[in-house]
């Protein structure tokens, strides 16, 4: 063994040495892709004295030699490693060194027995990424990678040597800092301190994490998509990347996605769960890649719009030249001879512009970003479009772009985000907000707290991503305890395990019970049916999703035409969207709101419309119960209750007695605490109403009933106008 590992590091030692040598016979270097504005190098031309070495094959003692030596890590003649030879003195500065030496990057590491996590001195010109830079002690324990934006990321595998250079040289918060230290206070005023902040160059690891390392400019108010989850098995860096060549490993890809086998292949990967016409251009089935490059246009032109409409000075860009942003002198919006040079760089940046730009470069320097982490980088480039149009005359149209997907894959949402700050999502939760509770609920019949994650993924509910078979489930049990499934569509029971509500009739009577139906109660709080329960609606009252009062009859599962029975009959199951089509083939209206199947037709709500749709009906009974609620919260309850529908837990005190729960009151301390067992049930018939949109479809007749009965519940304690309600 120790014979080995000598011949091991012996075979570093000369690998190293032949890259030196290599390096020293380099004749030329190549016109510079990067940035020009220092002198160019020159030809390093080899001793005159006595010829250059003969390099050694070594492709057949070093393994992986010939991968590597094919990479870019192993041109020696490239600008990222042959830039500073011409400056004085000729060394790689402690900013660069990191990724430009392979002595900078050991360094960094600590690997020389210096302080880890920094880099102490400049490095020297003659080396590239080598056996070395990545093999040693220091890489083989590497697990933490820190960012740009003082972020730390720790329990990492392989991949943190990797990410470790792949994650820029910027972020959000130097671009914050910048503006702070030029003292910027209004984001339409040109600051002369401010220049362009520069990403760098494949920063990988931040289209890949997201909002979680912060490195696009992320707008205040606005939520990102996290880590992109690809499959199991395919997450890391070197999952997809030959590690020596760099390559993309494509045999991995067609698995999933056939035709991948080369670069555009892969570039036009489109699955279901990106649907969604991010750039508004009309095409959903280009690949996501062109949809970056159309929203990235779309911000160009608003970039361009707005340093000639309010910084005063037209702006052009040119990726190849340092600082890629410059003066467009005769204003014609392209790059022409003469203006893509360093002095006539731009120089009139707000610090609105300077944020767009930075995004605008962040999309631009990882040209592997719609696969890292496509649907970040569409955020940043559609809020980047968004807030350049508050000051543009002539806005750039975003109506019929998008910014997120469908709610099962939307990251960035608070259904997937909301848990965040604590680190994980409780077991009782992880089911539905989770991509991998609902795969555990099935095989374990129970939840374990998990990590948070960004949106649900294909193994959510495909359990064979070769032929995308779906998990397949009999019955499914509801909070009422009854066990009920689509007998001819049981693919759709997958949909009823999370579109069922987190209550019941039962849930709600084991509160109340023993309770005076009209006495304040300590032992109360609302009860909340949760969010989209279409599948208690629809079943009617064999799930009791809602508050059925006792001595009441309701309808029970609502039985449409055949073809037209279960979930994905009318819904896309990845886009979520209504098959409206259908809808309006038979019902012969445009507006499926105004759907109504009646004869003769009769007015619920007393407003003596009989021909609007059942949602308008629905509409009506819901604020006539909410008028009942507030009456009865301040006369019999004994404290004003008003409601919000996006704040937990929804009822809360209404302290100027507005009917509005203004954002100062719908706060958790100022939550509604007087219950008694009739409000609590008529609170939660209306919220019931409210969550399932779609109620007036699933079983419409099931809601109105119930609206009606609180209706009527109520005002036997309050004066509630009931004149021309009628009960289907």
């Amino acid at each position: 063994m120790t014979q080995k590992l000598l011949k091991g590091f012996l075979l570093v030692v000369l690998f190293v040495v032949v890259g030196v040598v290599l390096t020293a016979c380099q004749q030329t270097t190549p016109e510079p892709t990067q940035p020009p504005a220092p002198p160019q190098p020159t030809a390093v031309p080899c001793p005159t004295a006595a010829p250059c070495p003969a390099a050694p094959d070594l492709s057949s003692e070093v393994p992986y030699y010939a991968l590597w030596m094919n990479s870019g890590h192993a041109d020696a003649s490239a600008l990222a490693f042959r830039y500073w030879d011409t400056q004085d003195p000729a060394e790689i500065p402690t900013y660069c060194a990191k990724c430009h030496s392979s002595a900078g990057f050991l360094d960094y590491l600590g690997a020389d027995g210096s302080q880890a996590f920094m880099v102490d001195k400049a490095a020297p010109t003659d080396t590239v990424i080598n056996c070395n830079t990545c093999h040693n002690p220091a890489t083989e324990t590497l697990t933490t990678v820190k960012f740009p934006s003082g972020v730390e990321l720790t329990g990492l595998g392989r991949e943190a040597v990797c990410m470790t250079c792949h994650q820029g040289n910027a972020s959000m918060v130097q671009v914050d800092e910048a503006i702070a230290k030029a003292g910027a206070t209004d984001d339409d005023a040109v600051v002369g301190e401010l220049g362009f902040i520069n990403i760098h160059y494949y920063a990988a690891a931040v289209s890949r994490y997201g909002a979680q390392v912060k490195g696009g400019y992320q707008y205040p108010g606005k939520s990102y998509d996290v880590l992109f989850e690809h499959v199991s098995g395919v997450q890391t860096c070197q999952d997809c990347h030959n590690s020596h060549s760099l390559e993309l490993k494509t045999e991995s890809c067609v698995t999933c996605h056939p035709g991948a086998n080369t670069v555009e292949g892969v570039r036009a990967i489109r699955m279901a769960s990106s649907l969604t016409d991010y750039d508004g251009d009309g095409d959903v089935n280009e690949g996501l890649a062109d949809e970056i490059a159309g929203l990235r246009e779309l911000l160009y032109s608003a970039i361009q719009a707005y340093a000639k409409e309010v910084a005063g000075t037209a702006i052009v860009y040119d990726k190849n030249a340092y600082p890629y942003f410059f003066i467009d002198t005769n204003e014609n919006g392209s790059v022409d001879e003469g203006e893509a040079i360093f002095p006539n760089k731009y120089a009139s940046w707000t610090p609105r512009l300077e944020k767009a730009a930075f995004n605008f470069q962040v999309a631009m320097k990882d040209p592997g970003g719609y696969a890292h982490g496509g649907k970040y980088i569409i955020q940043l480039l559609y809020d980047s479009i968004e807030n350049l149009n508050e000051k543009l005359s002539t806005p750039v149209d975003l109506s019929m772009a998008n910014r997120v997907d469908a709610g099962h894959f939307d990251g960035s949402s608070e259904s997937f985000r909301h848990w965040d700050a604590d680190g994980k999502v409780p077991n009782a939760c992880v089911k539905c907000h989770t991509a991998d509770g609902l795969p555990q609920f099935l095989a374990e019949g129970v939840n374990i707290s998990m990590m948070p994650s960004n949106g649900l993924r294909c193994e959510t509910c495909h359990n064979d991503l070769t032929t995308f078979s779906l998990y397949q489930v009999e019955t499914v049990t509801f909070p009422s305890g009854a066990k009920l499934g689509f007998e001819n569509s049981p693919n759709d029971n997958l949909c009823l395990n999370c579109h069922q509500g987190r209550e019941s009739t039962v849930s709600v009577n084991r509160a109340i019970a023993g309770l005076d139906a009209d006495t304040p109660s300590d032992k109360l709080t609302f009860r909340n049916i949760h969010y989209f329960a279409a599948g208690a609606t629809l079943f009617g009252s064999e799930a009791q999703g809602v508050y059925q009062y006792a001595g009441k009859q309701y309808v029970g599962k609502f039985e449409h035409i055949p073809n037209y029975q279960a979930c994905s009959d009318c819904h896309d199951a990845h886009k979520l969207t209504v098959e409206v089509g259908a809808c309006r083939a038979c019902h012969q209206v445009e507006d499926v709101t105004q759907i109504r199947l009646e004869d003769p037709k009769v007015d619920y709500d007393g407003d003596g419309d009989v021909n609007e749709g059942i949602k308008g009906e629905i509409d009506t009974l819901t604020e006539i119960l909410y008028q009942a609620i507030r009456a009865y919260g301040k006369e019999v309850a004994g404290t004003p209750i008003a409601y919000s529908p996006t704040a937990y837990p929804y009822f809360f005190v209404d302290t100027n007695e507005d009917g509005v729960a203004s954002p100062d009151e719908a706060i958790f301390p100022n939550r509604y605490v007087s219950w008694t067992p009739r409000l609590l049930q008529a609170a939660y018939n209306y919220q019931y109403a409210k969550k399932d949109p779609g109620g007036y479809v699933h079983n419409g007749k099931y809601i109105l009933q119930v609206l009606y009965d609180s209706i009527v519940d109520l005002s036997s304690k309050v004066q509630v106008n009931t004149a021309g309600l009628k009960r289907p």
